[in-house]
């Protein structure tokens, strides 16, 4: 490890640690001015702190971290239960930037191609920062957490499909997309098998492995086992093409239904607040420039609004149609707002494959950043919104 780096992260926890207690004394979620102190020492403002391989190390294992403790709170019952509307959800929020989206970006001058390519872009939902803002507000095993949470994991597989139509499309079309070419029945058969395989290990895997942790001579087995898990299930959802996110999320599920699940909390939750999960945050902003933004004005700030629209319409739409109320619904939707990793991988390959250019590319990368910091401001004013007696979630 570069000596250099540890005052890189020595800043990052000190400015993070302030910009969270400011944001929590006017009100605003903590995770806004984590996500803002990304932008200011970033490229964006200051460029004190550049993503780098270390940067990027520290937040994949922060989001690995948040989701696994977003696992451990959920109430797979709860889960099972809204499956349905999980699905509706997930599937007209991806309909909506894909249509909406795309249907903008031709209109603005890109080609028919770049056009779907920019839809696929922003038809995927991070559900990380969203997981941070129920966690604040005790939403997560609620109705709406366990929706949303579902619709994640949909929304996830639907990325990986439509990414590996996109690079099948693109190869049709004579453009060679950097990295080789998933195929498609492969990735879909393995990611069932993935879900048969967290079925097994949330049954009896994790119960054995965990009651064997506790039998250990050893400090604190317990919770490294429990990261053996976490850390595991997110390698194998990685290799199968879906984020390491979901894989960890389903790590804590599995945790979960052990009888270790409030040490671990008090465990695991320190560890990653202390130093990997405001990386992650930061992260964030660090992927933000300024780069032909002047010329570009006008598309980011179409995309962004669209941005947040089309995921606060269509899966707002889906869970009314499932029979939500109006108030849940539009948590629901806000929730699903946040773009992410499997955004910026899209926009990386069709940028290195020449269908993107650099101010395109440059102008998809900053509405990414902006959809995901505007997110946990409109989730946590439509919570606030919420009856607290209609947030309790039920299972009968």
């Amino acid at each position: 490890m570069s000596v250099a780096f540890l005052g890189t992260l020595c800043l990052i926890l000190v400015l993070t640690t302030l910009a969270g207690n400011f944001a929590n004394r006017v009100g605003v979620p903590a995770v806004i001015g984590e996500l803002l102190i990304g932008i200011l020492i970033g490229p964006a403002l200051l460029n004190w702190v550049q993503l780098n391989s270390l940067v990027n190390l520290f937040a994949d294992i922060g989001v690995v971290i948040l989701m696994f403790l977003g696992g451990l709170e959920s109430n797979l019952e709860l889960l099972m239960k809204y499956l349905r509307p999980a699905i509706v959800v997930a599937t007209l929020g991806v309909i909506f930037p894909i249509a909406l989206m795309g249907a903008a970006s031709w209109w603005w001058g890109f080609s028919a191609l770049e056009s779907l390519f920019i839809g696929v872009i922003f038809s995927a939902t991070s559900v990380s920062i969203s997981v941070a803002v129920l966690k604040e507000f005790h939403a997560l095993s609620t109705r709406e957490g366990a929706t949303i949470l579902g619709a994640a994991v949909a929304d996830d597989i639907m990325g990986v499909v439509l990414l590996s139509l996109m690079i099948s499309l693109l190869a049709s079309q004579g453009i060679k997309a950097a990295g080789s070419q998933p195929n498609l029945a492969v990735v879909l058969i393995e990611q069932v098998a993935f879900f048969g395989g967290t079925y097994i290990l949330v049954k009896w895997v994790a119960p054995y492995l965990m009651h064997l942790s506790e039998r250990l001579v050893m400090a604190s087995s317990v919770t490294i086992m429990s990261m053996v898990i976490c850390l595991g299930m997110a390698w194998l959802a990685d290799i199968v093409g879906l984020s390491g996110a979901i894989g960890a999320f389903f790590a804590g599920i599995a945790v979960a239904h052990t009888p270790y699940r409030a040490v671990l909390a008090d465990h695991v939750e320190p560890l990653g607040n202390a130093i990997f999960i405001p990386v992650f945050f930061v992260s964030v902003g660090l992927n933000m420039t300024l780069n032909h933004m002047a010329e570009n004005v006008g598309i980011i700030v179409i995309l962004t609004i669209l941005a947040c629209l089309t995921k606060l319409l269509g899966c707002g739409l889906g869970a009314r149609l499932c029979g939500f109320s109006w108030t849940s619904s539009s948590v629901i939707g806000t929730g699903m707002i946040a773009r992410g990793e499997m955004g910026l991988i899209t926009a990386q390959i069709g940028h290195q494959a020449g269908l993107l250019g650099n101010a395109s590319y440059s102008a998809m990368i900053l509405v990414i950043v902006l959809a995901t910091v505007l997110a946990p401001l409109l989730l946590k004013q439509t919570l606030k919104r919420m009856p607290k007696a209609a947030a309790v979630a039920t299972t009968e």
